[in-house]
């Protein structure tokens, strides 16, 4: 491969990784579509990697090709990896105000503050820690991943305190989580306050999507 011709391979592995990257806005109907296109991102990166190797010269579209296909299985196996656990999460919760979010590189388990805290409460009730366990046992069948608990809240009263009491609750979900038997070494608990809202602060339903703690997997391997 000449020097030329390189970099348009870089541009074009770059798009087509992009857009794999790119959230759809609507469902294909397809269970394994996210599992397709983590395989289309491993196979971008793959590819960039087997050129990044060899730095130039003509071995370069062959180990190009080389780090696509390794890059396609791994893409693919995590990316199964996550399908499979988003469907077992979603099948498995009680409550259907829990939202599964798979992204093609990590799931994002969004639970509302109504379904673990009272207002102003950092303390998960017990009868609502059922869901929890759920998350836990479903952590603990899937090691191979790190965990982020980020706690949120709405921008009703001072952002300090806001701030506060999303890490808080932020800790006392890792908490639950740690009780029921995942390593503490696989989570960080914090707190984002007001700072990131999923809708409008205006309105009582938008208020009420902002107060949530949302679990953020993604695999290590």
């Amino acid at each position: 491969m000449t020097r030329a011709t390189k970099p348009l391979l870089l541009a074009a592995i770059g798009a087509v990784t992009l857009g794999a990257c790119t959230p759809t806005t609507t469902d294909t109907g397809d269970p394994r579509q996210r599992t397709k296109e983590s395989a289309l991102i491993g196979a971008g990166l793959g590819a960039l990697t087997g050129m990044a190797v060899t730095g130039g010269g003509k071995r370069d579209a062959k180990d190009a090709l080389v780090g696509a296909a390794i890059g396609a299985g791994i893409g693919a196996a995590i990316g199964n990896e996550l399908d499979k656990q988003a469907a077992e999460l979603r099948r498995d919760f009680s409550s259907n105000e829990i939202r599964v979010v798979n992204t093609g590189s990590e799931l994002v388990v969004t639970m509302p503050q109504g379904i673990l805290f009272a207002t102003d409460s950092a303390s998960v009730r017990p009868d609502l820690q059922a869901d929890l366990r759920v998350l836990a046992r479903s952590l603990n069948d899937y090691p191979a991943t790190t965990v982020d608990v980020i706690g949120h809240t709405d921008n009703t009263g001072a952002a300090s305190y806001n701030q506060d009491l999303s890490s808080r609750r932020a800790g006392s979900v890792a908490a639950v989580l740690t009780g029921a038997g995942v390593d503490p070494r696989r989570l960080r608990a914090y707190g984002r306050g007001e700072d990131q809202p999923v809708a409008s602060n205006l309105t009582p339903e938008g208020r009420a999507q902002n107060r949530r703690v949302e679990i953020v997997i993604r695999p290590t391997a």
